[in-house]
């Protein structure tokens, strides 16, 4: 199975991937221009022991034919990742059970983030992208009810610039029991949703939680139940919530600026 990759972002993060774990999976990296964007990849892909050639336009067309619309523009240089089939998942899918003892051996800021039946791959894909820029150390994700196969979603990929091949990242069976794990891991649990206490009145512990819920129903009611505080963001506009993935950028800001 190969898996095409394409963005500036993306590849440079899978290149940073490759490198920290050391397994290059079969990569090549083809290019048509070295402009100083491209160099600077070629270089750290040295580093990595990735393979990389030249080639024209025409074979980078051929590469991303198979890709959706939007990620055919792969302006000047593509990724390929040779994968078996019991190496789907990329080797930031962490098991949530092993990750777990790792935080219990840690000490300092930990924020998890728990995506709740969100099924759309570009809020997913922002969203990840936010916890990169302020730290998350987790992302756990249903196996069911949400696009589990992040590793392999190439639009999650693009729209999270790359992060999603960097962040953290566990698929549970059952998000509730996941949740029960974490609070018995001293994590404090909030759920991000309309009518609760105002976001300007938490004071987040060093160990935190976030439940993000989907934008048609919210956070399923199992959920809700284990939180131990419901959290809303206050609006002045006429609609009455904000697109999921930016209500996440707004709660990961302000738990990173108080927590530094």
């Amino acid at each position: 199975m190969t898996k095409i990759i394409t963005g500036f972002h993306s590849i440079e993060e899978k290149v940073k991937a490759v490198s920290v774990n050391q397994n290059s999976q079969g990569a090549h990296i083809y290019f048509s221009k070295q402009g100083p964007r491209v160099k600077k990849i070629l270089a750290e892909a040295g580093k990595a022991h990735i393979l990389f050639e030249q080639v024209d336009d025409k074979k980078l067309n051929q590469l991303v034919s198979s890709l959706e619309e939007p990620l055919r523009d792969h302006r000047g240089i593509v990724m390929t990742v040779e994968l078996s089939k019991d190496d789907a998942k990329t080797s930031n899918i962490v098991d949530f059970d092993q990750i777990l003892r790792i935080f219990s051996n840690q000490k300092g800021r930990q924020t998890v983030v728990v995506l709740d039946c969100i099924t759309d791959p570009h809020n997913i894909g922002a969203i990840i992208r936010s916890c990169d820029q302020f730290g998350v150390s987790l992302v756990v994700v249903p196996e069911h009810n949400s696009v589990s196969d992040i590793a392999g979603n190439e639009v999650i990929g693009r729209t999270s610039a790359g992060s999603s091949a960097w962040v953290p990242l566990s698929v549970v069976n059952n998000l509730v029991r996941a949740v029960e794990r974490l609070k018995d891991s001293g994590f404090w649990i909030y759920g991000a949703d309309a009518g609760g206490e105002s976001l300007g009145k938490i004071e987040f512990p060093e160990k935190t939680c976030i439940i993000m819920g989907s934008e048609g129903t919210g956070i399923s009611q199992l959920l809700a139940k284990k939180c131990d505080s419901i959290v809303s963001i206050p609006t002045c506009g006429k609609i009455d919530s904000l697109n999921v993935s930016v209500a996440a950028g707004i709660f990961l800001y302000e738990l990173y600026r108080r927590q530094n």
